[in-house]
Order: C-alpha cells, then sequence, then structure tokens
C-alpha cells in the first residue's frame, strides 16, 4: 500500500487553476476573434476625489516606455508589456510565480471626465493615472416673459 500526503491547498490551486481558464476568454481575450489580447492583468485601486478620479495601477517590474495609456470613446486603456528575462537554468528545478507578457485594462469614464486633461506618471512600479472632472455648468435663471 502506497502512502500519499495529504496537501488539501493543492485541491484548492487546482480548483482555482480550472475557475481561471473557464474565465480566460471572456477577460483576457476577444471573444470574436479567439486572439488572446492579455497574458495578466494588474491589480488597480480607483478612488473619486471632489476634482477628479485617480487611478493607480501596480506594474512592478514594467519600464515607463512599455506602457501605453489612450482614451478613445470615454474608455481608458491601460496596456504594457512586462519583458522576460534571459536567464540559463542551471539547476533541474526553479519556480517562476512572476507573470511575464502583455496586460491590458479598460475603464469606462463618467460622462463628467474630462478627456482633454487625463495626466499620466510612473514611479517605483505603480503608474497613476488622473483624470480631472469638468466644471459643472452652474444653474442659471431664466426669466418668464409674460
Amino acid at each position: 500500500m502506497a502512502l500519499m500526503r495529504y496537501e488539501p491547498l493543492n485541491l484548492l490551486n487546482q480548483l482555482q487553476r480550472e475557475v481561471n481558464r473557464l474565465f480566460e476568454t471572456s477577460r483576457f481575450g476577444d471573444e470574436e476573434t479567439g486572439h488572446t489580447l492579455a497574458d495578466w492583468i494588474p491589480a488597480v485601486d480607483i478612488k473619486e476625489e471632489p476634482s477628479q478620479f485617480v487611478i493607480h495601477a501596480d506594474l512592478p517590474g514594467v519600464d515607463s516606455k512599455d506602457i501605453e495609456v489612450t482614451l478613445e470613446n470615454g474608455v481608458l486603456t491601460l496596456k504594457g508589456q512586462r519583458a522576460s528575462e534571459k536567464k540559463e537554468e542551471t539547476e533541474q528545478y526553479r519556480r517562476v510565480e512572476r507573470v511575464r507578457g502583455t496586460f491590458l485594462r479598460r475603464f469606462s469614464l463618467p460622462d463628467v471626465a474630462d478627456a482633454e486633461k487625463v495626466s499620466a506618471k510612473c514611479k517605483d512600479g505603480v503608474l497613476e493615472v488622473v483624470v480631472p472632472k469638468r466644471e459643472a455648468a452652474q444653474p442659471r435663471r431664466i426669466a418668464i416673459e409674460g
């Protein structure tokens, strides 16, 4: 009789991989063509302030020249690539957990966003995109003729 080691976390990891595989096309690819658009998705925080929206995206190991921020038809797109490291394997076993390749995030902006004044900067592996709000139209009183 063979002894098997019981490792419940391995079962959870396998379940996570299967669930990720089920949703992989809709999250990372183009459903019409079946082409993969991204290899990974960066973590993002979005904060609304009185005068602007601030988006922080974690992009460790990504050079700012490899990041593209675009705004078209009210959709903000963060796109880029984390380059693969070229290493010679000298040992039989290795572990790779950091994802390499292209990334993509898209956000629909509200109507109050001022598309002309969007700015972005990258520091210490964190991309910050600032989307100012447009000046709200002030209500005006309309005279009634009578």
